[in-house]
């Protein structure tokens, strides 16, 4: 027989008992955090190799939080940072703790070469692990077993990110990708070489993957407009900006030039009808396998991760024209501007999905696709 006395107790352990679970998982995740923390202030260094976002060490703000660690970090581009640690692991030197930096190299080589130990275990720092505090209620990994490359940043960006001359083109005539095969842009195009340039991943992804787009059109934007490969980003933007060409297709880097007086733009992430990219640009972060300061790299990983790690990650990485956006959703975002938001259950294209990540396909396509031009 149920009575009131056993409708009210179930009614009380049913209320508490989460509560007091969840107080006894966060303590227990903070004991974890602790001990994490001093065994890596017991290794007292860390060395981070990091691409792209070199600020993240040299502003010190780290080293202010955990003076206790000392940071060494190796800087350079990923197509340099990747490989030299690679170089180093066949002499059997192991340097490298921490690596931060773009997607395609960290995914070509560190990845696919299995010299990363999982992160998601590593994330003990209880408000990092707590799902929740992240976009879409859940944190982002590039591989397909959501353990090796943690996502941070979420920008959203015009795909293949065109960029133009304001004297010589007016963006309210583009509505689709489609719009540059216009006769009238035949010579006036040039293009970062993704052969050259490993950095212009994303955008090529997104031209060869895009269901609108694909293989079609590469051949035919490349094949009949007569557009100028570079294999220099500033070439492309000096060119772009002196007139000599009208449109960068694929481009990057054009809101720099914007910034300094020159005349160049960008169009707007939702400007065009085959839809946008939510880019992590640099924003990635992996452990190394057989590091030799392993707590130091957690402390490392999770104190970037969180809260206080990503409101400093966007303040000191953000300028005019290019605003960081971390994914945790317990942070101001008040810095980006409204058309460059993220917007909730978008169909966004990503270039961190495992399935678009192999950049191999649209070279070879672009190398054929140019030997028949000849």
């Amino acid at each position: 027989m149920i009575t009131i006395k056993t409708c009210a107790f179930f009614f009380l352990w049913m209320t508490f008992f989460p509560l007091i679970a969840y107080g006894q998982a966060r303590t227990s995740g903070q004991a974890e955090w602790d001990r994490v923390v001093k065994a890596a202030e017991k290794e007292g260094q860390l060395t981070a190799y990091i691409a792209g976002y070199d600020a993240l060490v040299s502003a010190g703000v780290f080293q202010k939080a955990y003076p206790k660690i000392k940071v060494l970090s190796v800087t350079g581009s990923g197509s340099q940072l990747a490989p030299r640690i690679a170089a180093e692991r066949r002499a059997e030197k192991y340097l490298a703790d921490v690596y931060g930096g773009g997607g395609n190299s960290l995914f070509q080589v560190l990845y696919q070469g299995k010299m990363l130990d999982p992160v998601r275990p590593a994330l003990v720092h209880p408000e990092v692990a707590d799902e929740s505090k992240w976009w879409e209620g859940k944190h982002k990994y590039v591989d397909r077993e959501g353990q090796y490359i943690f996502v941070y940043e979420g920008n959203v960006s015009a795909g293949a990110t065109p960029g133009f001359n304001t004297k010589q083109v007016n963006p309210g005539e583009f509505k689709s990708y489609w719009d540059f095969l216009a006769p009238k842009w035949k010579g006036k195009i040039v293009s970062v070489d993704i052969r050259r340039v490993r950095g212009a991943g994303l955008m090529w992804q997104y031209m060869y993957y895009n269901p609108e787009l694909g293989q079609k059109y590469i051949r035919r934007l490349f094949g009949e407009m007569e557009v100028t490969m570079v294999g220099d980003l500033r070439q492309a933007v000096d060119w772009l900006a002196t007139g000599k060409f009208a449109i960068c297709l694929p481009c990057r880097d054009v809101l720099d030039a914007k910034r300094q007086g020159l005349p160049v733009d960008d169009f707007e992430p939702y400007h065009f009808k085959e839809g946008v990219s939510i880019s992590s640009a640099f924003g990635q972060v992996a452990l190394m396998n057989r590091a030799p300061h392993p707590n130091a790299a957690k402390v490392f990983v999770n104190w970037l991760l969180s809260r206080e790690g990503q409101i400093l990650f966007q303040k000191v990485l953000s300028q005019p024209g290019s605003e960081k956006n971390s994914r945790r959703i317990d942070i101001s975002h008040d810095h980006v501007p409204p058309h460059e938001r993220r917007k909730d259950g978008f169909p966004y294209f990503d270039p961190d999905s495992p399935d678009v990540k192999d950049i191999t396909p649209v070279m070879k396509l672009l190398d054929q696709v140019l030997a028949e031009r000849r």
